[in-house]
């Protein structure tokens, strides 16, 4: 496959979207209530909102209509009227056929409206998730994100759409208090004595349950993070035989998650139950004093019957407040909790007028560049490097120098502190990030591969690529021949991260996918790492095709690797202190073969070691450790 880059214009790597984007954004004011955030989103879906809320509310109307023929017909018989009866008795069948057409509509609408609520956080968080710089995952637990991400919104989505029901009892509330106060002043004050002891109770349980709740989520995302690094980590754990040790670990977390789990059980059984029957001494009062006033002539029995019905009215929204409490303090927990991510702004943006790079020879150039991870310890400091069109350049340094946080400057998924990266004489900072990572490309040691088909892993820069030019990028890669002998070849669906696949099969289709993207840089960051020294050596020729004509940085322990360079230079303390061939280096630095030495002790370390090469590697920096390994929470 041939590079032409002057030829071809930039093109961003996503296709037209399929799906429509979010039909509205959380509210950017961090000073607002959570409810008042949501409120462009719930807005957003006004239409099918109050479809649900009106039906509702027509059927709440009915049910009031209800009691008031109940009594006229019961009425109608005390006085021997047959035809008054029948008459109610058509009514009450037309009212309970408008409320199953109003129940209807409600719960197909309010579900409508409940799951666009939750398709609209969901892709919000996702997007924003894909806007978040690398050093935001380097220091948060993929376990917490997937938490805010699942049972979170869930959490938001079944308050936003349900509480509006329970306003809408209120609407009834008053409704049925008006008729009762119409019937009877004294008799309506005796239903309401017990219902200001239910609004103290239930203000009390809200404030106790709003801590715990964030309490459960927070544990929630915990025991979710052990369950993603275990299953990911599998082989890890079993070459270490570490089974029990993280059961264990699975186990421990459980438990805190179950206290609190059960603490939020031990308020709700607390208050649940005085919220339910507190209202329920208003019917004591109804049935003795309205009994009273009937046997003195001065209520008919009619009356009793429809405080009887109206006292389920009033009793409802209280009923229900237990329930409505406990489910907005955790929608508000679980807000919060997203709001924690969508507020978190990215490092690194791209900046007003920032332009679509094209690149035009491949120079690439790193000017005196400052860099660390954090104030605690800075990785580069005056780091200066040319790379010139075509030029393939090897970073050689131990441990911890900083390679691979230059490529990764390079990719712009950090800044610098001080200096500046240049291809091609533009400053990095000054083109925007997707079509500067357009044109370059990076094989990285784990070779991260999707649980899809071959065609789609290859075809994932392109996703409109032909058959035919992903055939052609795998047979470059040396990758065709073992896929025509797969199951369902290029459509066999391989497992999660590839890991059905070997290292070296699994390299091939990278390296393929690499070439389909056509990039005029290339970063080759521990490219060979993961795989045997007889598997590296299978592939020698797929590198080189993939390097050739292009711009390359290799960055390798692996002599083998680094022999693929035109020139190679030696990083120590952050800069670069010789260039040269590795003849040239061998024999006038010491330095570069005491490195090269380490190196070997270091490759012969981990090929001591438990085969852990398929296992994926951490998110964190490999040259340094993680500013922050706690979590969110």
């Amino acid at each position: 496959m041939s590079r032409q880059v002057a030829a071809r214009d930039y093109s961003p790597v996503a296709v037209e979207a399929r799906y429509p984007p979010p039909t509205a954004w959380v509210h950017p004011d961090a000073s607002r209530s959570w409810v008042a955030r949501m409120g462009p989103i719930v807005w957003s879906h006004k239409r099918s909102l109050f479809a649900a809320w009106a039906a509702t509310l027509t059927a709440a109307l009915l049910g009031l209509a209800m009691p008031w023929y109940v009594r006229r017909g019961i009425n109608a018989i005390a006085t021997h009227s047959m035809h008054g009866a029948m008459v109610v008795v058509v009514v009450l069948a037309t009212i309970a056929a408008g409320r199953f057409a109003a129940g209807f509509v409600y719960r197909n609408w309010m579900l409508r409206s409940a799951y666009s609520i939750e398709y609209d956080l969901r892709s919000i968080l996702y997007e924003h998730f894909m806007r978040l710089s690398f050093a935001f995952y380097d220091r948060v637990q993929s376990g917490q994100l997937i938490s805010r991400a699942n049972s979170d919104i869930r959490s938001v989505e079944m308050f936003l759409a349900f509480a509006p029901t329970v306003a809408i009892q209120l609407v009834t509330f008053f409704i049925a208090l008006v008729v009762m106060l119409h019937v009877s002043l004294l008799l309506t004050l005796i239903t309401l004595l017990p219902l200001p002891g239910v609004w103290w109770f239930g203000m009390k349980m809200r404030r106790q349950m709003f801590p715990v709740s964030w309490i459960v989520q927070a544990r929630m995302a915990d025991v979710a993070t052990i369950v993603d690094e275990n299953v990911t980590g599998v082989r890890i754990v079993k070459s270490f035989a570490a089974e029990l040790q993280q059961i264990s670990e699975l186990a421990r977390n459980a438990r805190r998650l179950q206290w609190a789990a059960v603490k939020q059980v031990d308020i709700r059984a607390v208050y649940s139950p005085l919220l339910q029957n507190l209202p329920m001494l208003g019917q004591v009062g109804v049935l003795a004093y309205g009994g009273f006033l009937v046997l003195h002539g001065r209520l008919d029995i009619g009356a009793v019957l429809l405080f009887s019905y109206y006292l389920v009215w009033l009793v409802a929204p209280f009923r229900v407040l237990g329930f409505l409490l406990v489910l907005h303090e955790r929608a508000r927990a679980s807000a919060e909790r997203i709001y924690e991510i969508i507020d978190t702004k990215p490092d690194v943006t791209d900046r007003l007028g920032a332009y679509d790079f094209i690149p035009t020879d491949g120079v690439v150039e790193f000017r005196d560049v400052r860099f660390g991870y954090g104030t605690d310890r800075v990785i580069l400091d005056r780091f200066s490097l040319r790379l010139d069109a075509g030029e393939t350049v090897a970073l050689v340094g131990r441990n911890g120098t900083g390679k691979s946080t230059a490529a990764r400057l390079l990719m712009r998924f950090y800044d610098v502190d001080d200096g500046a990266v240049a291809i091609d004489g533009q400053d990095v900072r000054n083109v925007t990030q997707e079509s500067l990572r357009a044109h370059i490309g990076l094989v990285a040691d784990d070779a991260f591969l999707f649980s899809d088909t071959i065609h789609n892993n290859i075809a994932y820069a392109r996703p409109n690529a032909s058959r035919d030019d992903v055939i052609a990028a795998a047979t470059a890669a040396e990758a065709h021949e073992f896929i025509v002998g797969l199951p369902d070849g290029y459509d066999t669906i391989i497992g999660e991260r590839g890991y059905d696949l070997s290292g070296g099969q699994r390299q091939r289709v990278s390296l393929a996918r690499l070439l389909l993207k056509d990039p005029a840089i290339l970063i080759l960051d521990e490219a060979t790492s993961s795989i045997d020294v007889q598997t590296e050596a299978d592939i020698h020729d797929a590198l080189v095709r993939v390097m050739e004509g292009r711009t390359t940085l290799i960055i390798a322990h692996r002599l083998s690797t680094i022999n693929l360079a035109d020139r190679i230079a030696l990083l120590e303390r952050g800069r670069i202190v010789a260039t040269g061939t590795h003849e040239d280096l061998l024999r006038t630095d010491p330095r570069y073969a005491a490195t090269l030495a380490q190196m070997e002790e270091e490759e012969a370390e981990v090929a001591a070691r438990p085969d852990d090469r398929d296992a994926p590697s951490a998110i964190a920096p490999d040259d340094v450790a993680p500013i922050d390994a706690g979590v969110m929470d």
